[in-house]
């Protein structure tokens, strides 16, 4: 698999990562390691954040979204 970003640059890239929410292929370049909020409780709404963090990554347009919040 090849990194998307890169391969929308006219560069072949082999991809390392893929995007926990969109599942876009990224290189080391493009991906972005995040330490994501973990939530307990049941549906339809989480009851607490927990002390936990779980690391996950994202492309760039994800990571923005996920901060925006």
């Amino acid at each position: 698999m090849k990194c998307y970003i890169c391969a929308k640059e006219g560069k072949e890239t082999d991809a390392v990562a893929i995007c926990i929410v969109c599942g876009m292929g990224l290189c080391m370049h493009h991906a972005i390691r995040e330490d994501l909020d973990v939530w307990e409780g049941g549906y339809p709404v989480p009851a607490k954040k927990t002390e936990n963090r779980l690391p996950r990554i994202l492309c760039a347009e994800c990571s923005a979204a996920y901060r925006k919040g």
